[in-house]
């Protein structure tokens, strides 16, 4: 039965999209590309297969719809680079089936010119039809925020930038079905470089309040405080907040190798927020020897594993690096997180506490690093022998904040 829509890619990008397009009413494939994993709860899951989302691993199917977008992952290649082997195999896959006026569609975080210089000789190769011409090539930054309750498809803002003004205009009015707002970029590279800029924008404030949450502590300085009261400010100000390290999809890019010139300012950035990890080490360790005890053989207690609160993605998780940074030093490492099960670092399984009161009791070291919402910080701070909160979530006194 042939669908208005096939998702290429069924990761933390095309799932959303695919559930958006679902609950619009509009008749979804889900094409998955590779070992993608995706923040959708079962139950979410299910309700879209009820809505008639269809998953297949049929190419031919591509061949059937109105309009194809490529969700297909990027992560960082050997260089920091995004690798773009899996936009290749979907341009490959949707090629061989491309039909004159399907709306092709780029989602996927890529270097400005990706949609013109690598995907759209892809598609014509493979399919013999002219881009701009017989179908529609565009671009649009994926703005999807995993958890976040307040902001949806439907209300945020959707940019687009196709290779042709028809192009433009096509990509917008499938778009138009899906959100409120639709904002047209003079063309695709314009709206990839939009996606450059708002990741970078999130790295290089972070960097930032990283910095300061090191210059306050060196000071004595409560850096919570500090930002409690600079937000207040109705201008001129956002409030970011600082934590063990950067993780997720959106990975930092300054065009190193894309350009005759990269974005120092993002490369400093990353060289701040990957010092994180190192920086929750330095302050473990100080903990404990001011309270007379060594790194070696100290137990310690790693609470929220995943990067992003309530969520079971792992994508980049700081934890990963401090819990092994803590096995070099001797310490004994346990987690508790209640959205991951089982938790491995370089394929050593972490032992989980069951009992979370009674771990933080019988660990020396407690370290918060993400606030899941079933946590009772409060509750956490008094059985806890000694805390580390290293996201401000503990009320003022209760723990040794970053």
């Amino acid at each position: 039965m042939p669908a208005d829509l096939a998702v290429i890619g069924l990761g933390h990008l095309g799932l959303p999209l695919a559930q958006a397009a679902v609950a619009a009413g509009i008749s979804t494939l889900g094409y998955k590309t590779g070992p993608e994993g995706g923040s959708l709860t079962p139950a979410d899951m299910r309700r879209m297969l009820s809505g008639g989302f269809r998953p297949t691993t049929n190419p031919a199917e591509l061949g059937r719809v109105r309009t194809a977008v490529i969700c297909a992952p990027t992560p960082p290649g050997p260089d920091g680079a995004p690798d773009l082997g899996q936009v290749a195999a979907a341009a490959r896959t949707l090629a061989a089936k491309l039909r004159p006026h399907t709306t092709v569609i780029l989602e996927s975080p890529v270097y400005p010119g990706t949609t013109e210089d690598f995907l759209r000789p892809l598609l014509e190769e493979g399919s013999g039809l002219r881009a701009g011409r017989d179908f529609h090539l565009a671009y649009s930054p994926s703005r999807v925020d995993p958890g976040n309750r307040d902001f949806t498809p439907a209300n945020t803002p959707k940019v687009i930038g196709g290779l042709t003004p028809a192009c433009t205009e096509s990509a917008a009015a499938f778009y138009g079905r899906l959100t409120d707002k639709v904002v047209r970029a003079r063309g695709p590279r314009e709206a990839e470089t939009v996606q450059l800029l708002e990741t970078n924008y999130r790295h290089v404030n972070i960097a930032l309040v990283n910095e300061m949450a090191v210059l306050c502590n060196n000071l004595g300085v409560d850096l919570w405080d500090v930002i409690r009261c600079a937000e207040t400010k109705p201008f001129g100000f956002q409030a970011f907040r600082p934590g063990p390290g950067v993780g997720g999809h959106g990975i930092p890019q300054d065009l190193t190798g894309h350009s005759t010139r990269s974005l120092r300012m993002v490369e400093l950035a990353q060289q701040v927020n990957n010092h994180m990890p190192q920086y929750v080490i330095q302050r473990a360790a100080a903990l404990l020897n001011e309270h007379g005890k060594s790194a070696r053989a100290a137990r310690v207690l790693l609470l929220g594993v995943t990067y992003k609160a309530d969520l079971a993605d792992q994508q980049g998780t700081p934890a990963h690096e401090i819990a092994l940074r803590l096995m070099e030093l001797g310490a004994s490492v346990s987690y508790h997180d209640p959205h991951v099960p089982a938790w491995s670092v370089l394929g050593r399984p972490v032992p989980r506490a069951d009992s979370l009161y009674e771990a933080a009791a019988g660990a020396d070291l407690t370290i918060l690093l993400q606030q899941h919402r079933t946590y009772d910080l409060q509750g956490l701070s008094v059985k806890a022998q000694l805390l580390l909160d290293t996201r401000g979530a503990t009320p003022t006194g209760a723990a040794h904040r970053l």
